[in-house]
C-alpha cells in the first residue's frame, strides 16, 4: 500500500458500507455483481433531480440546454476513459447486456448469412451468449464454443482451429466474472481480424480494475456497465468503431433517433442519436461520469495492489478448510470462486449472511462454465478498493464457523 492510498478515507466515501447486516458489521464481498456507490455519485444524482432535471436534446429553455450540455460532457468523459477516437462512438445503453443485444440485433442481424459462424467462449456470462444464439436463429448462422482448459483459461489452440472463412464474429469477455481470468484479448482481436471477423469484448469486469484503450486494443466493439464501476444501475456504454456504427441500422425506434418522420418514410439521426431512442437516463449518465472521475482520482495501481493483497489474505485464511477447492485460481485479480465438496454453496452463503458477510453464491449467469467445471454453482468472493483487512478477517472467521456447522 502506498502513501497515496488511504483505505480509511476511501471507506468513508461509501455510506452503504457503514451499516449492520444481521446484527454484524456489513462485509460486502460482492462487488463483481455490483459496486457500492461513493458520495460523489450519490450527490450527482441528488443534485440533478433537485436542481437540473430536464429532458435533453429537446426544448428551447435554459434548463434543457444545460442538461444537454452536461449529458454530452458525460459522454466525453466515457470517451476519454476508454480512449475512443470520437464521442460519436460512445452509445448510452442500460448496461453491457443491452449493448450486446444492440450489437447482435443491429450489426449481426443485418450482416450474418446462413452458415456464418459466431465464436463465443465457454466462459461467458449469459449476456454474451444468449444474444448470439437469438441472432443465429434469426439468420441461420451458427454459434460455436471456444472451450476452456482445466485451469480455467481459454484454449487458444482450439480457438485458432475454430477460426475460419465462415467466422464473422468473435465474442469474449475481457475478464471472467467467475474466476477473474483475464483473457488474452489482444491476441484474440488480432486473430479475429486476420480471419476477417470482428471482435466484441465484454468489459464489464475489467474497466474498474485496469485501464482500457479501445484504440490500442483495436476492438471493434467494447461494452461495459456503470454499476460495476461505482455508478448507478441502468446505465452503461457501447463503444463501436465509427465505420461499423455508421453502417448499422437503428435497433429501437422513437424520439431523438430521427431527423424527420412522415408516413412516406423516416430519416434517422446521425451518430450517436440513431441508437438512443426515447428519453435517456440523464441522471445515470451524469452519475456514470461522476463515477469515472472519482475512480480516476484514485491511485489505481495502489488500489489494485491493495485488492490483490486482500484476496491473498482471504485465500490463505481459508486454505486449511477441509474439502474446500478454489476453482481456476488466477494471479493478480479481484475475485475467486470456491466450493466445499459435499456442501451446497447456498447453505454456506446463508450461514455467511447470518454473520454479516455478503457474497455471491450460484451459477453467476454462467451455466456453460459451471457445466464445464462439473458443479452446479460456486461461492464467489469479489473485492473492491473499499474493502479492508477487517472485512477479510471477518469473512475468514465466518466461513470457518459455517463449515464447522455443516
Amino acid at each position: 500500500m502506498t502513501a497515496h492510498f488511504d483505505i480509511n478515507a476511501i471507506r468513508q466515501q461509501f455510506p452503504a458500507l457503514d451499516q449492520q447486516s444481521n446484527g454484524q458489521p456489513l462485509v460486502y464481498l460482492d462487488s463483481a455483481a455490483t459496486t457500492q456507490k461513493p458520495h460523489a455519485v450519490i450527490d450527482t444524482i441528488r443534485h440533478y433531480y433537485s436542481s437540473q432535471n430536464a429532458n435533453v436534446h429537446r426544448g428551447s429553455h435554459s434548463l434543457t440546454a444545460s442538461a444537454t450540455t452536461q449529458f454530452e460532457q458525460a459522454r466525453e468523459v466515457v470517451r476519454a476513459f476508454i480512449n475512443a477516437s470520437d464521442s460519436k462512438e460512445v452509445i448510452w445503453t442500460r448496461g453491457a447486456t443491452e449493448a450486446l443485444n444492440l450489437i447482435a440485433q443491429s450489426y449481426a442481424r443485418s450482416t450474418l448469412q446462413p452458415g456464418d459462424e459466431i465464436l463465443v467462449s465457454e466462459m461467458e456470462h449469459h449476456a454474451n451468449i444468449v444474444p448470439w444464439q437469438m441472432v443465429a436463429e434469426q439468420t441461420g448462422a451458427k454459434v460455436l464454443k471456444i472451450p476452456m482448459l482445466p485451469d480455467c483459461t481459454l484454449d487458444m489452440t482450439a480457438f485458432a482451429e475454430l477460426l475460419g472463412p465462415r467466422t464473422k464474429i468473435v465474442a469474449v469477455a475481457h475478464v471472467s466474472n467467475v474466476t477473474g481470468t483475464r483473457h488474452p484479448i489482444e491476441a484474440i482481436i488480432e486473430a479475429a481480424h486476420r480471419a476477417g471477423a470482428i471482435a466484441v469484448i465484454d468489459g464489464a469486469q475489467a474497466v474498474a480494475h485496469e485501464p482500457v484503450d479501445v484504440q490500442a486494443l483495436d476492438a471493434d466493439f467494447y461494452v461495459f456497465s456503470g454499476h460495476k464501476i461505482f455508478a448507478p444501475t441502468g446505465i452503461g456504454a457501447l463503444y463501436g468503431k465509427r465505420a461499423l456504427l455508421e453502417t448499422m441500422p437503428p435497433w429501437h425506434g422513437g424520439g431523438k433517433m430521427v431527423e424527420k418522420v412522415s408516413f412516406d418514410g423516416t430519416t434517422y439521426s446521425q451518430l450517436p442519436g440513431k441508437f438512443e431512442a426515447g428519453t435517456p437516463n440523464v441522471a445515470g449518465s451524469l452519475a456514470m461520469a461522476a463515477a469515472i472521475r472519482w475512480l480516476e482520482e484514485q491511485d489505481r495501481t495502489a488500489a489494485e495492489q491493495h485488492i490483490h493483497a486482500l484476496r491473498q489474505r482471504a485465500i490463505d485464511g481459508i486454505s486449511a478448510i477441509d474439502d474446500l477447492r478454489i476453482l481456476g485460481l488466477q494471479p493478480d485479480t479481484s475475485l475467486f470462486s470456491f466450493v466445499v465438496d459435499g456442501v451446497h454453496h447456498q447453505d454456506i452463503a446463508t450461514l455467511l449472511d447470518q454473520q454479516g458477510v455478503a457474497l455471491r453464491a450460484g451459477h453467476h449467469c454462467a451455466h456453460p462454465m459451471m457445466d464445464a467445471l462439473g458443479v452446479s454453482g460456486t461461492l464467489r468472493v469479489s473485492i473492491a478498493l473499499y474493502n479492508t483487512e477487517q472485512d477479510i478477517d471477518q469473512f475468514i472467521a465466518a466461513l470457518h464457523k459455517a463449515c464447522s456447522l455443516l
